[in-house]
């Protein structure tokens, strides 16, 4: 009988930490489509409008060449929102959603998959109070996402998509392997680098200021870093905005960053396998009262550029390495008053 004890303890003990050593993907492929790129999109935007999950935006990608085929959906989910309301409006980036369709293969099939909730929250809540029903709410967001999507014709799927990591990993992410440096090995909140500082009292001023800056600028092609379009503005609460930016430069850099080194589903007539990371778009400016404090906030592009492209593989960041910089300078140019 002892023994039986013992091992019962034991399994009770070694269930949490393989759960925690459990590898998760950033993204999670969800549906095959059975029917076109179009239809996959109409049918998809029927859904969302019946589910209890709140669209913003979309956005269609510029993928290189014209290759494929891709779109990104933005996201809220009302339940999640007020599952963190009483977390620090610095960690709003995990309560943004995305859902992207795109084409793959030889035959450009259709698939749909997701910036995983899930990983998400275990970044930015790392060090909340209320970690585990955080954790838990993502996992129902991400269910919500999954069943939704099933409304689309297809095959529902759930597979983990790369870069993969463990919780503890994601906990503690400052970068990955040899190129922590690159990301200076800073946390998500070190990473979230000041572009203004103003009194709490001018927040809806600054708000508009940095909208009206965003939206002067010609947006370029994928030659030039300059010009950003907002894809979406969220109020995520009282004291926190999103905007979620593109242009063609980084859409165009992000999907050949990510094709470059990849041998898997690439082809001539599929050469940009790395269009399936497309839900890492937008990129994002913040806008949140902290203390007596306004703050407009991005991030350090090396930090999200590992987070989101880990997989392409060092050479494929070493070949890239002045990509990041390069966006950090234009989103600082477009959204800082001039001197």
């Amino acid at each position: 009988m002892k023994k039986i004890i013992l091992a019962l303890v034991a399994l009770i003990l070694w269930a949490p930490l393989s759960l925690a050593d459990e590898d998760i993907g950033i993204f999670e492929t969800i549906l095959e489509s059975s029917v076109s790129f179009s239809e996959t999109n109409q049918a998809l935007e029927e859904a969302l409008a019946a589910s209890d999950l709140k669209l913003h935006a979309t956005h269609v990608v510029r993928v290189p060449d014209d290759m494929h085929q891709a779109k990104v959906y933005v996201l809220t989910s009302p339940a999640f929102l007020a599952a963190a309301a009483a977390e620090s409006p610095r960690t709003i980036s995990a309560q943004i959603l995305r859902i992207a369709v795109f084409t793959s293969g030889d035959e450009q099939k259709t698939f749909v998959n997701m910036a995983n909730p899930v990983p998400h929250a275990m970044i930015y809540f790392s060090e909340s109070s209320n970690y585990d029903a955080l954790i838990t709410a993502a996992k129902g967001v991400a269910e919500d996402i999954r069943q939704t999507v099933t409304a689309v014709p297809g095959t529902a799927v759930s597979v983990q998509a790369e870069p993969w990591r463990t919780e503890k990993k994601y906990r503690k992410f400052n970068g990955d392997g040899p190129a922590k440096m690159m990301a200076k090995f800073r946390n998500w909140e070190e990473s979230q680098l000041p572009l203004i500082e103003e009194s709490a009292d001018n927040f809806d001023a600054v708000v508009e200021q940095v909208v009206a800056r965003l939206s002067a600028g010609s947006i370029s092609d994928a030659e030039e870093t300059t010009g950003w379009e907002i894809v979406s503005k969220i109020r995520v609460r009282d004291d926190a905005v999103h905007i979620g930016l593109s242009n063609p430069f980084i859409e165009d850099r992000m999907v050949r960053i990510n094709s470059r080194f990849r041998d898997e589903g690439k082809s001539d007539l599929s050469p940009y396998p790395g269009v399936d990371h497309v839900a890492a778009l937008p990129t994002e400016v913040l806008i949140v009262k902290d203390g007596e404090q306004t703050l407009v906030l991005h991030y350090g592009q090396m930090w999200r550029m590992q987070l989101y492209f880990w997989d392409s593989g060092y050479r494929a960041f070493t070949a890239n390495v002045g990509v990041p910089g390069d966006i950090v300078n234009s989103i600082e140019e477009a959204v800082q008053p001039a001197q």
